[in-house]
């Protein structure tokens, strides 16, 4: 019943901005933390940042200076800003989160946004 839906994504040049949103929409209970993965072309899924309920942040090492995760509780919204982006950056990027309902959690995935960085 709750969906994730990002946006935000599209076509920047290396050196720019893009800054991703994904809402949280239906019955929900409890979102615990939340998250940005991504998936280049040819390559494994991999965690990019992680932010948890209370604010605490992880990011991955390739991101870490140019990105900054946050979120709106009230909202049940997760943002990405990413800035500096790079060729390598390219990728369709998913919004996850951790929907816990009493005792049981649900890994909940969006739909992906493609972020293309190119000259």
């Amino acid at each position: 019943q709750v969906q994730l839906e990002e946006s935000g994504g599209g076509l920047v040049q290396p050196g720019g901005s893009l800054r991703l949103s994904c809402a949280a929409s239906g019955r929900i209970f409890s979102i615990n933390a939340m998250g940005w993965y991504r998936q280049a072309p040819g390559k494994q899924r991999e965690l990019v940042a992680t932010i948890t309920s209370g604010g605490s942040t992880n990011y991955a090492d390739s991101v870490k200076g140019r990105f900054t995760i946050s979120r709106d509780n009230a909202k049940n919204t997760v943002y990405l800003q990413m800035n500096s982006l790079k060729p390598e950056d390219t990728a369709v990027y998913y919004c996850n989160a951790d929907h816990r309902i009493m005792l049981k959690k649900y890994d909940l995935w969006g739909q992906g946004t493609q972020v293309t960085v190119s000259s």
